[in-house]
């Protein structure tokens, strides 16, 4: 994710979070010695730290590990940042605090819009002088940090093994992080400790799906079941329907989609969070597809080739432009007249007026925003009317594809702090991502990073306030949506031109093909830039000579990829549906465990 985008993911946890907080004693110039901090971490598992997948003697144990750890640095005041998010404002606000009495480590834990901050990392690192002692920084980054070198001690893995293995907690539990593939680079090594983590979904109104009246005019209609849409024919279908002939439900008129167009920076997001890989784009390959990704640029040997289709990338190819066309085909059909002229904090909280039937792209952030007591979308038992579930997929995809886009941040070290503060710092991105802690967090914030959480009893007591959004977790399923990958050499600046190039298609200015032909020409000439400035060393692009894009058509299908792939004879298949209930069935017969 990108720039302000997240400001409208400040939401009604906002409200629960800060009501948790518990007063503590302020730190300024004493330190609090042994015993006090003994008792702080007694205090804040008994009334802050509840539930815990940890019983309290274990959170105890893991607290005096911290204790100890963090004697060296006591008295030290470390700055870090994040993106404004509800979960970084239950950090801010009240695990700072829980640390600094527990350690005697003051961290001043600041919140910025994400533009804000990826201009300062990016800075720091073209400047090598530190702004903050360590950085909330988006796994988006996964192909730029490693390229430039800028991870202290060469990679996280590095730091844990050497120069930070005597603030590396035995209780980290790696392996419990569902998120540990999206902070690897292709070196096998971390370069970052997931922290937050949602994901980008399909949202609909179960209650209306299950309108017997409704169901019976689909079904006459389209000659299949009305249901969670599995593929992009049946979604169109589904948006038809509750636009043109449903019209009006309870005396309100109805869409059947809902989307935004405006633009602006916010635009380009909608389609780097991965709606080309839904449509089909890229290859096959988990987290991101090789050898070429959902981003259409194409990755040899670690190197990014580049993103046109005659240099072997996808990104103007018929996937794309497919992807494109449907995009602008279904606003301009399907959502309200106003979505056009919305951006994404503008329209994100839509679907809660209670007039939308559906919504391909929808983050499972937006999870409070959409259950409020007095919502139209709520019923009065405080369970949702409306229901997520895993996007459908466009003709062009795969099995062995990415599905979608899961959002991950991650707590960075940058090597140009002094090392001491790394250390110290890893000490409180360990402590906000302990077991001791995430289950609470996870629990008002509503970011799952840890198995153990989820499957928690507590998240099965959640569960039927949150409208699929344990059992999407506990499922499968989830396993498709992934952040952007490593074939990105840079983030910040590649991620810029993908809104300019877009918002034509939108305006009429340029058709699908154009735009994505723009898209792939700026892509190129970024990193056309980057290859000739040489400041990435043996892992910045190297771009491949330009062909016809018939070479790269017959080498996909001579060596047994996809992308890019040829242009389909019919792009709308027959639409495919599933009962959300029966799906539901599904997940729990196919999970390691049962919910």
């Amino acid at each position: 994710m990108d720039v302000t985008r997240r400001d409208l993911l400040k939401t009604a946890s906002t409200a629960a979070i800060a009501a948790s907080t518990v007063t503590g004693f302020a730190i300024g110039t004493a330190v609090p010695s042994y015993a006090q901090q003994v008792d702080a971490a007694k205090k804040w598992i008994d009334s802050e730290f509840q539930p815990s997948t940890l019983t309290k003697d274990q959170q105890m144990a893991e607290m005096e590990w911290f204790i100890k750890a963090a004697t060296p640095f006591k008295g030290m005041q470390l700055t870090t940042v994040s993106e404004i998010l509800s979960i970084h404002e239950y950090e801010s606000k009240t695990l700072t605090k829980a640390f600094a009495e527990i350690t005697g480590i003051k961290v001043n834990h600041e919140m910025m819009n994400e533009g804000l901050l990826v201009d300062k990392i990016e800075v720091e690192i073209q400047s090598g002088k530190p702004i903050y002692d360590f950085w909330m920084n988006d796994s988006d980054f996964i192909g730029t940090h490693p390229r430039f070198n800028d991870i202290v001690s060469g990679s996280l893995t590095d730091f844990m093994a050497g120069d930070g293995k005597d603030v590396t907690s035995p209780t980290l539990d790696l392996k419990d992080f569902i998120g540990l593939d999206f902070a690897t680079f292709t070196d096998g090594k971390l370069y970052g400790l997931p922290d937050q983590q949602f994901a980008n979904l399909y949202w609909f109104r179960y209650d209306w799906f299950q309108r017997p009246e409704l169901k019976e005019k689909f079904k006459a209609k389209y000659g299949y079941e009305l249901g969670v849409p599995v593929n992009w024919s049946a979604y169109e279908d589904i948006a038809d329907f509750f636009t043109n002939d449903v019209k009006e439900i309870d005396g309100e008129r109805v869409y059947g989609h809902m989307d935004y167009g405006k633009k602006d920076p916010s635009l380009g997001w909608r389609f780097t969070d991965a709606w080309l890989s839904m449509a089909g784009n890229g290859d096959r390959g988990l987290p991101n597809g090789k050898p070429v990704d959902e981003w259409g640029i194409r990755m040899e040997d670690g190197i990014p080739r580049g993103s046109s289709i005659t240099r072997g990338g996808d990104v103007n190819g018929p996937a794309a432009v497919y992807a494109t066309a449907k995009f602008v085909e279904w606003l301009k059909k399907y959502a309200p007249p106003e979505a056009a002229g919305m951006d994404f904090l503008e329209a994100g909280a839509v679907p809660a007026q209670g007039h939308v039937a559906q919504q391909i792209f929808w983050y499972s952030a937006f999870t409070h925003a959409l259950s409020g007591p007095d919502l139209p979308v709520m019923n009065k038992d405080g369970t949702p009317k409306w229901r997520m579930a895993p996007s459908p997929h466009g003709a062009y995809w795969k099995e062995g594809m990415k599905l979608g886009y899961q959002d991950v941040g991650l707590w960075t070290f940058l090597k140009y702090a002094p090392l001491e503060k790394n250390k110290a710092g890893w000490l409180y991105a360990q402590f906000c991502t302990s077991k001791t802690v995430t289950l609470k967090k996870s629990l008002l914030s509503l970011h799952l990073i840890r198995e153990s959480d989820i499957w928690s009893d507590a998240m099965t007591q959640l569960a039927p306030k949150v409208g699929g959004l344990v059992e999407f977790y506990r499922s499968p399923a989830r396993k498709l949506w992934t952040p952007t990958g490593v074939n990105v050499p840079d983030y910040g600046k590649l991620a810029q031109v993908w809104w300019q190039n877009v918002s034509k298609a939108i305006s009429g200015e340029a058709t699908p093909q154009q735009a994505m032909d723009g898209l792939a020409r700026d892509q190129d000439a970024i990193m056309a830039r980057l290859e000739k400035s040489g400041i990435q060393g043996k892992l910045g692009p190297k771009l491949n000579e330009e062909k016809d894009p018939e070479y790269w058509y017959a080498k996909a299908e001579k060596d047994g990829n996809l992308a890019p792939q040829r242009k389909l004879a019919n792009e709308k298949p027959k639409g495919e549906t599933v009962d959300y209930d029966e799906l539901l069935k599904t997940w729990k017969a196919q999970a390691p465990k049962k919910i």
